[in-house]
C-alpha cells in the first residue's frame, strides 16, 4: 500500500487549466461572468515548498479563496487560521488579505481536498474524488520531503486525506482534537479539527482556544 502510494505520480504544477468536473468548470465560468475581477480558477496551494505541516482545508470560498487566489485567503475563515499561524511560528504576518501582501509562511503549506469553488460550498462526493489524485501528489511530495504533521480542517479534509494516503476510514475516525500516528515509516501524524468557518466559530463548536491548543501540539511535534 505504501509503497504504491510513493510511486504513483501526478503533475499539480499548474492546476488553471483543469475541467475534469464538469459542474464546478461550469460554476466557475459563470462566477467569472457575474465577478470580472475573481480568480474564479481553480486554487493551488499556497506556503513553503517543503513544509514540515501541511494543512487541508474543503474548498474555495465564494468570496475567499475564489476571489484572491489564495487558500483561505479574502473570507471569514482564514481570520483564525491565519492568527493561529503567526502566534506558533508558521507565518510572516497574521493576516492573508491578497495573493500579493507579502506573507509568508514558514515550514507550513495550505492547500484543499478540491481545487474549485463548489457551488453551495459542498463538493460532490464524485468530484471530491476526482480532485484527489491531485491531492494525493501533495500528500507524496509532503510525505518524500520529511513531512511530520498533517492537519485536515473538517471531516470532509480528514477523509480525503485517507483517500489520498491510500489508508481506511475506519481505521482513523474523525474527531476534533485527534491525533492519529500513519503507518508511513517515518512518524507522520494526522491531526483533526473543525473547520475555521465563521458558522463553527460564531456557535463556538471552535473556539480560539480549541484552535491553538491543538496548534500548541503540533508546534511542539513541528519544532521539536
Amino acid at each position: 500500500m505504501t509503497n504504491n502510494f510513493l510511486t504513483h505520480s501526478c503533475d499539480v504544477s499548474d492546476l488553471s487549466s483543469c475541467t475534469q468536473c464538469a459542474r464546478l468548470s461550469d460554476f466557475l465560468q459563470t462566477v467569472k461572468k457575474q465577478h470580472a475581477d475573481y480568480h474564479a480558477q481553480p486554487v493551488s496551494a499556497f506556503g513553503d515548498k517543503h513544509p514540515k505541516l501541511l494543512i487541508v482545508g474543503l474548498a474555495p470560498g465564494m468570496h475567499g479563496a475564489n476571489r484572491t487566489g489564495r487558500p483561505f485567503t479574502g473570507d471569514y475563515a482564514g481570520i483564525l487560521l491565519y492568527q493561529t499561524l503567526h502566534n506558533y511560528g508558521f507565518a510572516t504576518r497574521p493576516e492573508s488579505i491578497s495573493i500579493d501582501d507579502g506573507l509568508q509562511l514558514i515550514g507550513c503549506r495550505i492547500t484543499n481536498a478540491v481545487k474549485c469553488l463548489p457551488p453551495g460550498n459542498k463538493p460532490l462526493p464524485q468530484e471530491i474524488k476526482q480532485c484527489n489524485h491531485y491531492l494525493a501528489a501533495e500528500l507524496r511530495a509532503f510525505v518524500r520531503h520529511d513531512g511530520v504533521a498533517l492537519l485536515a480542517l473538517g471531516a470532509v479534509a480528514h477523509q480525503a486525506v485517507l483517500m489520498g494516503l491510500q489508508l481506511k476510514k475506519k481505521d482513523y475516525p474523525f474527531a476534533h482534537g485527534a491525533i492519529h500516528l500513519l503507518p508511513l515509516g517515518n512518524g507522520l501524524k494526522l491531526y483533526d479539527s473543525y473547520h475555521c468557518s465563521r458558522y463553527n466559530t460564531q456557535t463556538k463548536r471552535l473556539t480560539a482556544a480549541m484552535f491553538e491548543q491543538l496548534f500548541a501540539q503540533i508546534a511542539a511535534e513541528v519544532h521539536s
